[in-house]
């Protein structure tokens, strides 16, 4: 039988804990993955006990706190605390989602997880290294090509039946959330575009002003880049935003076989 462990330099050990000032009233505990690339030490997960009672209610809430007033130390991305721009996107209690959306109510009523989004590399502590992610957005061209001259007097026009094919794809805000849930993406992240680019590799083929379709659907037409979906649904279940990879990646399977048996 195949026996597999980490390395040890990769196991997480036991850190920190950080008690709670005298006189804290709803005391939650937080469990953190923290890492740094400069201390040569093992990953660890440090405990914080916080006090919900005087922050906001949501998970960042919670982080900036914890940096803000007991460990300065602790790295985190985040920007908008609205949902849209996806800086804050690791894995809470167990799922993939925005930590600016994610309530501490919703978790479980035990110590609350935050690890960095699963199988990336660490930049540090709960930043993951999305320079790959990034490289295979941008390997989709992700714009409106065309080969026709644009109108001179007006701007390429949709019908509102055309506009409303965007909808459920354009949302996405490239958190990357689906692709860090999804197994094939795992293990073959190298090779395969993983839900949320193909989500917007969909967003582009599918709009009506753009006239490069049958070149989109050639650099998708790969064993790897598109066939390793296997329509597990971890990505369309841990979307933060409601939107369903899974079917977007469906989608363009039927126009490949649709353009095959023309």
């Amino acid at each position: 039988m195949a026996e597999f462990t980490l390395p040890k330099n990769s196991k997480i050990t036991a850190g920190k804990h950080h008690p709670a000032k005298v006189g804290a009233k709803q005391v939650r505990k937080f469990k953190v993955y923290r890492w740094n690339p400069d201390d040569g030490a093992n990953p660890r997960t440090d405990t914080y006990d916080v006090d919900v009672g005087s922050c906001g209610p949501m998970v960042l809430d919670a982080l900036i706190k914890i940096k803000n007033e007991i460990d300065p130390t602790l790295t985190f991305r985040r920007s908008c605390r609205e949902g849209i721009c996806g800086s804050c996107a690791m894995n809470i209690d167990g799922s993939n989602t925005l930590a600016c959306t994610k309530s501490i109510s919703e978790c479980g009523s035990g110590e609350v997880k935050i690890y960095p989004l699963p199988h990336m590399p660490v930049v540090k502590d709960l930043v993951p290294d999305l320079t790959q992610f990034y490289a295979q957005y941008a390997s989709i061209r992700p714009w409106i090509r065309t080969q026709s001259a644009p109108p001179p007097d007006k701007e390429r026009l949709q019908s509102k039946e055309e506009r409303a094919q965007l909808d459920g794809l354009y949302e996405c805000i490239l958190c990357a959330c689906c692709s860090t849930a999804c197994p094939s993406y795992w293990w073959n992240g190298d090779r395969y575009l993983g839900p949320a680019i193909l989500l917007q590799a969909y967003r582009w083929i599918i709009d009506s002003r753009d006239e490069d379709t049958g070149d989109r659907l050639d650099d998708l037409e790969d064993p790897f880049r598109l066939y390793r979906c296997h329509t597990i649904m971890n990505c369309t279940k841990t979307c933060p935003k409601g939107l369903n990879p899974a079917k977007a990646i469906a989608e363009i399977k039927k126009l490949m076989l649709q353009r095959r048996t023309l």
